[in-house]
């Protein structure tokens, strides 16, 4: 299971009324080395010039590996944490995620780190089983 659901969160969806601010909290503490990891790169991104900001170090074992990968393969939680931190997230390999300011999503940089050659620039055979 991705989500540690509380009996609160779970009433509010089965009223169709969550609060994106609760669910933001449910994935901070199901996901922590996911959410950690992206509130540093939203940081990073707003204390410096760059056009973005992203982690190229791999997750310390399969079990933060895995955190990443469920954070940002769904989308409502994808979505949720790029509103909760006023960023656009792209995602390479099994752990090369970068946070970009919004107004860049579809530009020249984001275009060229979400693109066919950096995707195939940014493999390795260690990634093959990620």
């Amino acid at each position: 299971m991705s989500l540690d659901i509380s009996p609160q969160l779970l009433a509010e969806a089965e009223n169709g009324a969550v609060r994106e601010e609760d669910f933001v909290e449910t994935v901070r503490t199901s996901l922590p080395y996911a959410y950690d990891l992206i509130a540093r790169l939203a940081s990073e991104l707003r204390s410096n010039t760059a056009e973005f900001a992203d982690n190229q170090t791999p997750p310390p074992s399969e079990k933060e590996r895995g955190q990443l990968l469920r954070a940002l393969s769904s989308d409502a939680i994808r979505g949720s944490l790029e509103r909760h931190f006023g960023i656009a997230l792209a995602f390479q390999n099994c752990h090369r995620v970068a946070a970009f300011h919004l107004e860049a999503r579809g530009g020249e940089t984001h275009t060229r780190f979400t693109s066919l050659t950096s995707q195939i620039l940014n493999q390795s055979p260690e990634f093959r089983d990620c």
